[in-house]
């Protein structure tokens, strides 16, 4: 199972300025279209910081979206969902979810390094996605949405440099590159709700290249694709192409 990402992405970034800095309220979040017809939009709520200030520090970020709508016909008559495909999306990105909880970030190797460094990317939190109940048409409880837990974690390497204009180059902004290994786990009673067929223990895994050029007022792009090691069982076509809308609202 292939899935390639292309997002215009705009990641905040922090300094220390020595003033107070407003909350990061409602700050960044994404729209994703896949070639199928789905939507799926997130926003972040908030991120705090949990530790001692210019120590040791733990980044929380709160993340709600509204996932599944299509704009191809997904639906039998009445209005039933037509299957979970859109599972395979969300099991693998770490940002999916109706509500995502968890802590991101990276560590790098020699942080003295101005902006061409290397380090460690990581991503583990919670979250809730959602299924749709497979079965008959005579059955009324067919289609009915049901949410469950899923947790995930991802991590990899990471590499960065500068990037700029060719005429501006004291907007310095990154080009970096990454891999990352993927982990999801739900419990298979929760699975087997909406999918009373299936046979799984709940484990999905895969692996992830992408590539990004970051500057701020100008372009924001990266490009990211993810392969399964174990795809999972839901029916699925190929291939799956997502293209994903990323906005921050500067401070």
């Amino acid at each position: 199972m292939l899935l390639t990402r292309y997002s215009v992405y705009c990641q905040q970034s922090s300094k220390d300025t020595g003033r107070v800095s407003k909350a990061e309220i409602f700050t960044s979040g994404f729209i994703d279209i896949v070639n199928n017809g789905e939507i799926n939009a997130s926003a972040r709520f908030i991120r705090l910081f949990i530790g001692e200030p210019g120590k040791f520090a733990i980044p929380l970020s709160f993340y709600g979206g509204v996932s599944n709508n299509n704009f191809q016909n997904q639906s039998f008559a009445g209005g039933l969902q037509k299957s979970n495909d859109h599972l395979i999306n969300q099991y693998i990105n770490p940002l999916s979810g109706l509500i995502n909880i968890s802590i991101d970030g990276i560590s790098y190797f020699k942080s003295r390094q101005k902006i061409t460094k290397a380090g460690i990317l990581y991503h583990i939190g919670e979250r809730i996605l959602t299924g749709y109940k497979v079965g008959l048409l005579t059955d009324p409880k067919t289609g009915q949405p049901t949410n469950f837990l899923n947790s995930f974690s991802s991590a990899g390497f990471c590499f960065q440099t500068g990037a700029w204009e060719r005429n501006n180059s004291g907007n310095i902004g990154l080009f970096w590159l990454a891999t990352r290994y993927h982990l999801c786990y739900s419990n298979p009673a929760q699975i087997m709700r909406f999918l009373p067929d299936i046979s799984t223990n709940g484990i999905y895994h895969g692996y992830s290249f992408g590539f990004g050029i970051e500057i701020n007022n100008l372009v924001n792009i990266k490009a990211i694709c993810y392969k399964y090691i174990k795809p999972p069982e839901i029916e699925y076509s190929f291939p799956v192409y997502q293209f994903s809308f990323n906005y921050t609202f500067k401070n």
